[in-house]
């Protein structure tokens, strides 16, 4: 889908808050960037992740890469909360920015709001940075940007926050769904969904655990494993793949079997088609886009995956031969509901893509052979995206519940979901269906 590029981020952005309509886009253009800056100071990096993410629609975890590699491990980690926490929290951020400041933030340059959401971040969420500290390096990153004649209001702005944000963030309700997404800092179509679908007392939940660090687990050939941190090692020489649990269990619902063969639709990176070719005998690896097929490729040969195929090609427009599969993982696009604390902008960026990921569940169901099975999975919790889809295909539903009951879903025993504020990992849903 392309993205629109006429309408200036704050509009975007304020748009995204509501259901049903776009998710905020920013303009590509480039702004002030901190002279001398970048290489000596973590915050300095954070100011740049943010300002480009608002500003130039970049895509925060790609940005702190390409702006981090100087940093120290300390300054890393620092940088990395300062920046990650902002983006997801900046709607109460801006609340009170603006409520506290009494100047709406559309009006002010694109570094002294990114200036402010850093510094309201640090006051606000970060108790082990001086209000003082908070308030001097957030002024210092505006006069760095050369907006001498911001200096003042910025000050002054971050004066008031110091004053009076802990009072205001305390004052957030979350009765309503409204003020449930103000205060804990999600679109409003997010929190109306998980509202009608769960309820308020599981949604509530649902989106605290989505504000937390999610856990770091690997893939190994003994099974998932939750670690502090993965040592690079692990990747380099292949003993180990990053991909959490609930990822894991997509893979394993599979039902992969020694002498099958599979078709993996969606592929890349390549976690659960290395994980199924463990297992099976052939596994037809498809993605799209050559970039990501030659990560793909990659990825299997550091893994030792040498029962994996890669097949650069879209998949809805396959080449005839790809059929008569054993099973097809139909592991769909999605608006990533399930995974928004591990990507902090994906929750401004999301979008549901209901017609997409039924039209791959079909091509699933048209290349397996009779007697086969499907499984869909989409990193989401979401409805429209889940049961809907899966009850839409017309095909007969293998009862899941019944072989992972610990992942059974709450409503539908037949189909599996993860949720993070139950099971600590990713929020996944899983259905497999058979011709």
């Amino acid at each position: 889908m392309r993205r629109p590029r006429s309408r200036p981020y704050f509009i975007q952005y304020e748009r995204s808050l509501r259901p049903g309509l776009a998710p905020p886009i920013a303009p590509r253009r480039r702004g002030p960037i901190l002279k001398g800056v970048l290489t000596l100071s973590g915050r300095g990096v954070a100011y740049e992740v943010v300002r480009r993410v608002f500003e130039e629609d970049a895509y925060a975890d790609r940005a702190f890469r390409a702006l981090a590699g100087e940093l120290d491990s300390r300054d890393r980690a620092f940088a990395m909360q300062l920046a990650y926490g902002t983006v997801q929290l900046v709607r109460p951020l801006d609340h009170a920015i603006e409520t506290l400041g009494r100047r709406p933030l559309r009006k002010l340059d694109p570094p002294v709001r990114a200036a402010l959401r850093l510094g309201a971040y640090q006051i606000g969420y970060m108790g082990s940075v001086p209000v003082h500290a908070a308030v001097n390096e957030s002024v210092e990153l505006v006069r760095a940007a050369g907006l001498e004649r911001a200096v003042a209001f910025t000050n002054a702005v971050l004066r008031r926050l110091g004053e009076g944000m802990e009072r205001l963030l305390a004052g957030l309700g979350d009765g309503t769904p409204a003020e449930a997404a103000l205060k804990h800092s999600y679109p409003d179509w997010i929190v109306e969904a998980w509202w009608r679908e769960w309820g308020c007392d599981d949604a509530l939940e649902l989106m605290r655990a989505q504000n937390e660090k999610p856990e770091t687990a690997v893939r190994t050939r003994e099974g998932p494993l939750v670690v502090d941190e993965i040592p690079p090692e692990w990747i380099e020489e292949g003993r180990a793949w990053p991909q959490s649990r609930g990822s894991q269990l997509a893979g394993r619902a599979v039902g992969a079997q020694p002498g099958e063969r599979i078709l993996d639709l969606c592929a890349a990176p390549g976690g659960k088609a290395t994980q199924l070719a463990e297992v099976a005998a052939e596994v037809v690896a498809v993605e799209k886009h050559a970039g990501r097929a030659r990560e793909l490729e990659e990825n299997a040969a550091r893994l030792g995956a040498t029962r994996l195929s890669v097949v650069c090609a879209d998949a809805l427009e396959l080449p005839a031969d790809l059929d008569g599969f054993d099973r097809v993982l139909v592991d769909a696009p999605c608006s990533g509901l399930g995974v928004l604390n591990s990507r902090p902008d994906l929750r401004w960026r999301a979008q549901p893509l209901p017609e997409l990921e039924s039209a791959l569940l079909a091509t699933g169901l048209e290349r397996v052979k009779p007697g086969g099975t499907v499984t869909y999975s989409v990193c989401t919790i979401h409805r429209p995206e889940n049961e809907e889809i899966a009850d839409a295909a017309g095909a007969q539903l293998d009862d899941l519940g019944s072989e992972f009951p610990e992942f059974r879903h709450p409503r539908r025993p037949e189909f599996l979901l993860t949720r993070p504020h139950v099971h600590g990992t990713a929020g996944f849903f899983v259905a497999r269906l058979r011709k």
